[in-house]
């Protein structure tokens, strides 16, 4: 014997809050594309970028195991390479390098970063120093992106950063997958 089902103004009720939360949730989940035709800041534009970059860095560093941080390929030509964990270090220290505020003295923190051992206070580096990054691209504007400073222009700098850090985001790719990890990137859903 089959059971009817009726449809009440509660089944109705929870019908539409499932519906509202699954759609606020997927609104959440990634920022409005503007429309085409909409002008963006340069800060916006870089800082999308620059965001994309730190979700896949930050994610493949968090998911390479803490017993495998120190990974470095040891089969093939590599010898001197950088382990799994120096390169997460030199990104760190690089991203202070190219995003440092130019109208105070720079304090290279590489020498602090690399005596960092654990995974732990390597990801917080990773973390605190796209923090700086992100607040260096915030100042970036239509007037000064391509004005000189003595490194060169704030939007030059902010591109050779992103490529730097896609060189070195390959890199701990190819670790994570040498030791049998997808990155989180290549899962879906990112």
């Amino acid at each position: 014997m089959r059971k009817s089902f009726r449809f009440t103004s509660l089944n109705l009720i929870g019908c539409c809050l499932l519906a509202a939360t699954s759609t606020f949730a997927i609104a959440q989940a990634a920022p409005a594309k503007p429309a085409v035709g909409t002008v963006i800041s340069p800060a916006q534009m870089y800082d999308r970028q620059l965001s994309g970059m730190e979700k896949e860095i930050v994610g493949a560093a968090e998911a390479m195991p803490a017993d495998k941080f120190n990974f470095a390929p040891t089969q093939g030509e590599f010898k001197g390479v950088r382990t799994f964990a120096g390169q997460v270090k030199h990104l760190a220290a690089a991203n202070y390098y190219f995003f440092h505020d130019t109208t105070k003295p720079f304090k290279d923190p590489e020498a602090d970063i690399e005596k960092l051992t654990s995974k732990e206070d390597i990801v917080k580096a990773l973390k605190d120093s796209f923090a700086v990054a992100h607040a260096y691209i915030s100042g970036i504007t239509v007037a000064n992106a391509f004005v000189m400073t003595e490194n060169g222009t704030r939007s030059g700098t902010a591109t050779m950063a992103l490529a730097h850090s896609m060189d070195h985001y390959g890199q701990m790719v190819e670790y994570l997958r040498m030791n049998g990890i997808v990155p989180p990137a290549s899962r879906g859903g990112m």
